[in-house]
């Protein structure tokens, strides 16, 4: 009965806050970008090799990789050249290929500033707020692989901004390879689309759920190209996606901070073989989101309560939501041990 009490007045608290205008409802709603890349039509009717080209809506990344295991590289070349979008986020295709394809694809371009020079863009999808993930290090080499996946506010403008470098993907992202002497490779993957603030897409799994999907053929994309098998780093909203992802992802570890909750009861709950992982430190303002779900509201329980089952990670000394890949802080060592397998 005690619990049950409980329950109620935190899910009245929810709705007082999603219903408030200082609270949940300050956010704007998203439309999430799903299905195959733009271009894809233009790609399925494409016969100039004299075969079909794998559908990008049904192949699935093995599929892919094989198709493009039999092309000359001239044949590659040409697709390169008349389907950029598509070569460029295609899991699957060869690493190399997709760098050039998507520093094509973003000249001229709002986003033009992520073709510059020895950047790695892995995936870029203009499309809504515009999508992308860039690899730090060598992918086709790398012992060991990471990829951080963020949570609201984050798409290719916002995911490398010099404001609060260790609260986006591009900054967790360097912070971490750098943490373990450049010996890993780390992906910063804003390939879904995330909440706008902190209004109901936040506090709903909706958003989470369509990035999900995405997350999942991502990795399978990974393991298709011969990538180590991956740690998950998930930052707020974005350990919504990866709980939500779990049993399917093709990941060693599942590690989660400042979360909301995973849309899960407990470890078991995920249906995972990976290890997870979780972190929350004492300033965080996440710890004042009620830890419920009740009628598609919140997120359900503390991943960084001992109940939950997930193996702790320190972080008394990360200041704030986005504190937790400062430099110097016992949560980046930690992250630095679990990216290199050391943990």
């Amino acid at each position: 009965m005690r619990r049950y009490k409980r329950t109620l007045v935190a899910v009245a608290f929810a709705t007082t806050v999603v219903a408030g205008t200082a609270g949940w409802a300050s956010g704007n709603g998203q439309q999430a970008v799903t299905g195959p890349p733009p271009g894809s039509s233009a790609w399925v009717a494409d016969q100039s090799l004299g075969r079909r080209l794998p559908d990008p809506a049904t192949a699935s990344p093995t599929e892919v990789a094989a198709f493009f295991g039999t092309l000359r590289a001239k044949d590659q070349q040409d697709l390169i050249r008349r389907h950029p979008l598509v070569v460029g986020n295609l899991d699957g295709a060869p690493t190399a290929l997709r760098y050039e394809a998507n520093a094509q694809a973003l000249r001229g371009t709002r986003f033009e500033r992520l073709a510059a020079p020895g950047r790695q863009i892995l995936a870029f999808d203009p499309r809504g707020r515009g999508q992308v993930a860039e690899v730090y290090g060598d992918l086709a080499h790398a012992r060991h692989l990471s990829v951080i996946v963020p949570g609201s506010d984050m798409d290719a403008d916002t995911f490398d901004r010099a404001k609060d470098p260790y609260g986006t993907p591009a900054g967790m992202a360097r912070s971490l390879r750098a943490a373990t002497h450049n010996r890993t490779a780390v992906i910063a993957w804003t390939g879904y689309t995330t909440p706008v603030g902190v209004g109901l897409d936040a506090a709903t799994g909706d958003l989470a759920e369509a990035g999900a999907v995405r997350l999942t053929r991502f990795t399978e994309g990974l393991a298709a190209v011969h990538a180590p098998a991956p740690a998950l780093f998930c930052h707020s909203y974005g350990s919504v996606v990866c709980g939500l992802a779990a049993a399917d992802l093709k990941a060693k570890d599942l590690v989660v901070f400042g979360s909301p909750g995973m849309r899960a009861e407990n470890t078991a709950d995920l249906r995972t073989t990976a290890r997870v992982w979780a972190a929350k430190n004492p300033s965080d303002w996440i710890s004042k989101i009620p830890n419920v779900e009740f009628a598609g509201l919140g997120h359900g329980n503390d991943p960084a309560d001992p109940a939950f089952g997930a193996r702790p990670v320190p972080a008394a000394d990360a200041q704030g939501h986005t504190g937790y890949f400062a430099p110097g802080t016992d949560s980046l060592r930690t992250f630095a041990a679990i990216a290199g397998g050391a943990a």
